[in-house]
């Protein structure tokens, strides 16, 4: 994420520079004025390069899975695109504002001469500008609600469908009011590629054609109340389901006024176009589901997507597998595919992290599973048993793999234990957030 987000900061700046560098600046132009004009160009340039990464990610694009290291990492990208667009967006409306800081201390002389427009261009370019401005209050305040983790997801949702129609206002400001010359520089192409990638996701948006191609409709034909707070749900797909590799997750639509969840399919492929799903309860939506569902009922699931995925480990690595809680469904559907060649199933030490090992509705199947695999060795850490997962029981030597399910807390302090031990084994975890 970071080296994406570098490069494309880079390239335009690189792109700015050289047109700052071929321009020829009036000798009455003052430093200052000169300086805020090209600060609001830039800036303006970013804000609009970042919201545009941010809508094209919003596709969902499968092809840069490999690039950018899964799904999740493809949502987070999103995530951050858009944040740092809105501070973009925001240090441009300071430089804008900074007009009458200049006024006051040098004065109106040596401003920057404007373009002059008339007719309908002139009317545009006004239009143009207040679009912009109204778009960057709508986008603080969006940011507000999307940093607070307390805001209801279901309006922050409703919210959030405002953004594509956002995004075209900005397309409109940028459009209009990018100096003429650009169009005739590098910066003018890199522009022209960034907005039409943009326009591209957010039509894709607005027409609901997101994930559409991977798309499949199935049924419900089981769901049990594993534990008081987890469900599982088996949904037998349609013909156009290609299947899944172990440890890979879908968006799910059981009802379409909630829209759809990311959940781990918790099952091996087996050609039957039977997928399962544990779901635990971390919301008022997954708390009711439960009640709401019954065999039947139809659903919708798109995918497969991530990069959790068994096939990619390193062979001569000591492999240290670790779930926490609803973390374990990844693992289950990895030892799930290994029951059929046991005898090709790798070495590795499997520690699942419970509150109570005792009532685990996950540890019979775990221990049911594993008993059939002799090369995977179970570790059941119950926290009401006192069994606490660290960093210094792992055993880390410099030829060891970790990949990790779990919540976000646990995997922070194992590897800050881990730093702390001198160890930083390759460490594999999926981080799926919505917002």
């Amino acid at each position: 994420m970071k080296t994406l987000f570098a490069s494309l900061i880079a390239l335009l700046a690189l792109a700015w520079g050289w047109d700052v560098s071929q321009a020829i600046t009036p000798t009455a132009v003052h430093p200052l004025w000169h300086a805020r004009q090209q600060l609001l160009y830039l800036s303006g340039l970013l804000s609009v390069a970042m919201m545009s990464l941010a809508m094209f990610l919003a596709t969902r694009p499968v092809w840069l899975e490999a690039p950018l290291g899964g799904m999740d990492r493809i949502y987070r990208s999103h995530k951050w695109a858009g944040i740092l667009a809105v501070g973009f967006a925001a240090l441009h409306w300071l430089i804008e504002m900074s007009d009458d800081i200049l006024k006051a201390t040098i004065g109106r002389q040596g401003r920057v001469p404007e373009q002059v427009f008339t007719g309908l261009l002139d009317v545009l370019r006004d239009l143009a500008e207040d679009m912009g401005e109204w778009a960057i209050y709508a986008l603080l305040v969006m940011l507000v609600i999307t940093l607070w983790k307390r805001f209801p997801y279901r309006p922050w949702r409703f919210l959030h469908r405002a953004m594509p129609v956002l995004y075209l206002m900005l397309v409109f400001h940028a459009a209009l009011l990018a100096p003429t010359n650009y169009w005739a520089q590098p910066v003018g192409a890199l522009l022209l590629v960034l907005l039409s990638a943009g326009v591209y996701g957010a039509v894709h948006t607005l027409l609901g054609r997101i994930g559409k191609a991977r798309e499949t409709r199935g049924e419900i034909v089981a769901v049990e109340q594993l534990a008081p707070d987890v469900t599982t749900v088996v949904c037998r797909l349609g013909p156009a389901w290609r299947g899944h590799r172990p440890g890979q997750f879908a968006f799910v639509s059981f009802d379409d006024t909630e829209g759809a969840h990311p959940f781990t399919i918790a099952s091996a492929n087996q050609g039957d176009h039977l997928v399962r799903f544990q779901i635990k309860a971390l919301g008022d939506y997954t708390r009711g589901l439960a009640r709401r569902l019954q065999p039947g009922q139809s659903v919708r699931v798109e995918g497969p997507y991530g990069r959790f995925d068994m096939g990619r480990r390193k062979r001569r690595a000591r492999q240290i597998w670790i779930a926490g809680g609803i973390g374990v469904t990844p693992f289950l559907a990895w030892l799930e595919a290994m029951q059929a060649t046991p005898d090709q199933a790798p070495e590795a030490e499997l520690h699942y992290c419970t509150r109570d090992q005792a009532t685990d509705a996950f540890v019979p199947r775990l221990l049911a599973l594993c008993a059939a695999l002799p090369g995977i060795r179970l570790h059941v850490h119950g926290a009401r048993q006192g069994a606490k997962l660290t960093a210094s029981t792992l055993g880390v030597s410099s030829n060891t793999e970790i990949w990790f399910c779990g919540p976000t807390c646990l995997a922070n302090a194992l590897r800050q234990g881990l730093a702390a031990l001198g160890w930083r084994p390759r460490f594999h975890q999926e981080a799926f957030e919505m917002r």
